[in-house]
């Protein structure tokens, strides 16, 4: 029960700034109903497949998941360096309680995003059948691994600094090197091999791959977000235990 009351405050502490909330939330969707007008206006002899509704409304509803970094980052921070996490780490309440009550309402967010993405994707030509339900579920999952860094970091750095970490640094690194605004075979050479290696490229052909019914292709993609994930989430725990008790015992 204290998990859910905690969670409930953090929804409410997110809302508290609507701009900035409405516009993370927003520039995804901006982004998919501005390139899929561009594809639309290109001549048919042109065979650009980038933008392409089927390949766009998978890669902007995971894109859409990076700015969860953000809120979960830059919400730890500030309730860390106001001394409001000091007064509730007093009560019985673990490391783990509290990473999961900052997890729960970026749940919450991811699903009425991607879920919105997607049906907005439909008018655009996107098939809406009930692989969508199983995309959201996808996406929900492997915004985990953002919530997590964002986690992580807001447990070590400022607000400011977990604006310019998650806000600018993460969104730039995952919106080029996913395939998500440039064709991961297009970019070739060490930075192919790059992409393969982070989890980013392989969320985006997760949700792909749940879209197109191809749920025999899910399991290895999967897997790498899903270890990058726990890794992540465990780092992001030890982190702020360690930075919480020092900062009660000081």
């Amino acid at each position: 029960m204290r998990i859910f009351l905690f969670a409930k405050r953090n929804i409410k502490e997110i809302l508290r700034d609507p701009v900035n909330f409405f516009f993370s939330l927003g520039f995804p969707l901006a982004l998919l109903i501005l390139l899929s007008i561009i594809n639309n206006s290109m001549p048919a002899e042109a065979k650009n497949t980038m933008f392409q509704i089927k390949n766009l409304a998978p890669g902007l509803a995971m894109f859409g998941s990076v700015f969860m970094a953000l809120f979960a980052g830059m919400l730890l921070s500030k309730d860390r360096t106001s001394s409001f996490l000091m007064r509730l780490f007093t009560s019985p309440m673990t490391a783990p309680d509290f990473i999961l009550g900052y997890t729960l309402p970026m749940m919450v967010m991811t699903i009425a995003q991607a879920t919105i993405t997607f049906l907005v994707a439909g008018t655009f030509g996107l098939d809406i059948n009930i692989n969508i339900l199983f995309a959201v579920i996808i996406t929900a999952l492997t915004s985990l691994l953002f919530v997590g860094t964002g986690l992580f970091f807001g447990s070590v750095l400022n607000e400011k600094a977990v604006g310019g970490v998650c806000g600018a640094l993460l969104t730039n690194v995952t919106g080029w090197l996913s395939g998500v605004f440039i064709p991961v075979d297009l970019i070739g050479g060490p930075l192919k091999m790059i992409t393969n290696i982070l989890p980013f490229y392989h969320s985006v052909q997760t949700i792909k791959e749940v879209l197109n019914g191809n749920f025999h292709n899910i399991p290895p993609h999967l897997t790498v977000v899903t270890g990058y994930t726990v890794v992540i989430f465990a780092l992001a725990i030890i982190v702020f235990n360690r930075k919480m008790s020092g900062e009660k015992d000081s």
